[in-house]
């Protein structure tokens, strides 16, 4: 296995094959030496030391070393936990920028840097090697034949929250072998599925390299969600059909696949932490390269970490070079893996350069002028678990944010929680009053009613409190505040009259969530009725709980959340690039010039500033003017479609809505109604200006007027 070491280059860094050997490069301030350990399939190491030095970037190329190479780090430097110094070159490290992954970790003593079972200052000398994976060189060519970006504007976006695994474990349709895997979501059932649900880009839970926690493993459990990256440059292995480094490939043919259906590639990707945890933590890539660099140490004791992400560590977004992995990171995976955008977790820490959130921080700003990453689609979930941590409409004017208030505002409403009706009003016309202030637009808000954290929508219908024992934090874990409501029986019940009102409940989430300006996401599950039986915190469970059950698909759910996602796709009224005005745009003449939009009360008249404020409103009546849209489509024209008068009611009790006066539409139609178990094969009722709408209790209804009448 032995090749010839010569220097070298300092860039670019991670492990780079040249169709002749590798370059490989690793940035440490703290080392004093570097030895780079060559791995075959037994396991046998051979080390070479790193020759050469710039500007702390320690690199050597290796004529041969070929795409397959397994490899790791070993640093050595000084063990100094109090300066907030871990090297320790006992232990096998890997390479921030791997682009793939062997193996995963085996957890004992030899991947923790110090002596278990005391704290954290004696040095543990035993090799960790055995326990490590490693870094894989890979080769960079692949035929993306006339692979094109689908670009789909934002406002004709709907995003499908999925998990790789959860997807397709149990699809009857996808083949053994790629269960689970990036083949199996490019497999032809999966893509119909998508394709005839509407959805235009997939949310890809975490597929960056993670690693599963020791105290999950001990359990029986694992890190199913992800949230616990190690390597920001490699797919997750676990997720390949293929072992080694053939899962870089697998992941660009599933693009590919995606982009062919037209459906954009958006990756939830977690650079607010590693799976290195606090000061107890292992010894598995960063820690051990150049702890005071990568990691945000409390100052007044180096020994101890920063921690706004829960996890035990926060990245430090103050150092160029965390700063510069991040950005190689995602223009690496736009510019060689393609995929379309980014989901970053707990954001509002890649925010934070001292203790506050900085709206305007360094991170930020390299994003705005990075001519690749400005380019795809940005959303932040807008809060850590820090001081001032909750941002929600805060980031940059180049940003979409997961619209959190958006959820407990819908969910609040059709409990019957008692929020102003002002505030649904906020966020059924995209939260201009978060937005609008700072030059965005409605698709700065990202609106779900459901994710992947917490309640499923079926179980947001059928439990009032959580059930998380098999999680083994006896039910301690996940949130108190689910805002749910059970329908009158806490789980799974035969009572015929519970069961209607669920599921009405749900057709009126799912109306609200694909009838709302801004971006709709749905959490992939929902439309087949998917229950997690309670678990609001299911991250450890990878099993029947997390897993889609394509056996038992709630067949009526399914065609109509397509049909609802057509309905908005067919009309541009609901997804409006600009915020209403509450005026006449372009005018509509013949109706004494109808505004953009128009609020209602059930008897018909128009709302009061006195009627806003009534806290137990529960009904409410909206105009949608089709002929008042004030952008032009591609081609400059105008952009002209049907109006639509919107009918909610939250309350128990049947309720009389009377239609406003011929000036807003002498007749309409029913294309809607939640009522209604299977969506409408044709078009429902029709009524005349003034008449009465009858709605039962906890119902929705939506009436179109043609352009014509």
């Amino acid at each position: 296995m032995s090749h010839r070491m010569s220097p070298g280059e300092a860039f670019p860094l991670g492990a780079n094959w040249d169709g002749v050997g590798t370059n490989f490069c690793v940035y440490s301030q703290v080392a004093e030496a570097v030895e780079l350990c060559l791995f075959d399939e037994a396991g046998d190491e051979e080390r070479y030391r790193l020759p050469e030095i710039d500007a702390y970037c320690w690199h050597g190329y290796l004529e041969g070393a070929e795409p397959g190479t397994r490899y790791g780090y070993r640093v050595h430097g000084p063990y100094r936990p109090h300066d907030g110094l871990r090297c320790n070159p006992a232990k096998l490290l890997l390479d921030p920028y791997a682009k793939a992954v062997d193996g995963e970790v085996r957890w004992g003593q030899p991947v923790f840097p110090y002596t278990l079972g005391g704290d954290d200052l004696t040095v543990d000398p035993s090799d960790s090697a055995a326990a490590m994976p490693k870094g894989i060189v890979v080769d960079p060519s692949f035929d993306w034949s006339d692979d094109r970006a689908p670009r789909t504007r934002w406002a004709d976006t709907v995003i499908y929250e999925t998990h790789v695994k959860g997807l397709t474990w149990r699809h009857p349709d996808v083949p053994p072998e790629q269960r689970g895997t990036y083949a199996g979501v490019a497999h032809p059932s999966v893509i119909e599925h998508l394709q005839r649900l509407g959805v235009t880009a997939v949310e890809l839970m975490p597929v960056h390299q993670f690693v599963h926690d020791d105290r999950l493993v001990a359990l029986g459990l694992r890190n199913y969600w992800g949230y616990n990256s190690i390597a920001f440059l490699a797919p997750h292995n676990g997720y390949a059909s293929r072992p080694g480094h053939r899962v870089v490939n697998e992941f660009k043919a599933m693009v590919r696949t995606l982009h062919t259906a037209g459906i954009e590639v958006i990756l939830d990707v977690v650079y607010n932490h590693t799976a290195e945890g606090n000061h107890l933590g292992p010894a598995l890539s960063m820690r051990g390269i150049d702890n005071p660099s990568y990691y945000r140490l409390v100052d007044n004791d180096p020994r101890m970490y920063h921690d706004t992400t829960g996890t035990g560590n926060s990245l430090n977004m103050r150092n160029p070079h965390v700063l510069q992995l991040l950005m190689d990171s995602l223009r690496y995976w736009v510019q060689e893996m393609h995929v379309d955008g980014f989901r970053f977790d707990l954001a509002a820490t890649l925010a934070r350069q001292f203790h506050e959130v900085d709206r305007l921080s360094a991170f930020f700003d390299l994003i705005q002028q990075d001519p690749v990453i400005n380019q795809v689609k940005l959303i932040a979930e807008p809060w850590d678990v820090g001081d001032g941590g909750y941002q929600v409409g805060n980031f940059p004017p180049l940003w979409s944010e997961w619209n959190g208030k958006y959820r407990d505002s819908v969910r609040d409403y059709w409990r019957q929680a008692g929020a102003p009706i002002g505030e649904l009003a906020e966020r059924l016309t995209g939260s201009s009053d978060l937005y609008e202030a700072t030059g965005r637009r409605p698709f700065a808000s990202i609106n779900f009613v459901t994710c992947h954290d917490g309640f499923t929508l079926r179980d947001l219908v059928s439990y009032n409190h959580k059930h998380n024992l098999a999680n083994g934090e006896d039910g301690r874990d996940g949130t108190d505040d689910n805002r749910s409501w059970n329908c009158g029986a806490e789980g799974d019940t035969e009572d015929p009259a519970v069961l209607a009102v669920r599921r009405r409940q749900t057709r009126n989430l799912l109306a609200t969530l694909l009838l709302s300006q801004g971006v709709p996401m749905l959490l992939g599950g929902d439309e087949l009725g998917r229950t997690q039986g309670g678990n609001n915190n299911a991250y450890c469970q990878d099993d029947e709980i997390s897993w889609y059950d394509w056996d038992h698909v709630d067949a009526d759910l399914l065609a109509w959340t397509q049909a609802v996602v057509a309905l908005r796709r067919a009309h541009p009224v609901f997804r409006r690039r600009r915020f209403f005005q509450g005026r006449s745009v372009r005018g509509s003449a013949g109706r004494g010039m109808l505004p953009d939009i128009g609020w209602f009360r059930p008897d018909g008249q128009e709302m009061t500033d006195t009627d806003w404020r009534v806290g137990y409103a529960k009904s409410l009546g909206v105009f949608l003017n089709g002929a008042a849209i004030p952008d032009p489509d591609e081609l400059g024209r105008p952009v002209i479609d049907d109006s639509f008068y919107l009918l909610f009611n939250a309350w128990e009790e049947e309720l009389r809505f009377t239609l406003p006066g011929p000036r807003w539409g002498r007749a309409w139609t029913v294309v809607v109604d939640t009522g209604e178990a299977r969506p409408l094969a044709a078009p429902g009722a029709r009524y005349r200006a003034r008449q009465a709408v009858r709605l039962s209790g906890h119902h929705f209804v939506l009436l179109e007027r043609p352009t014509e009448t």
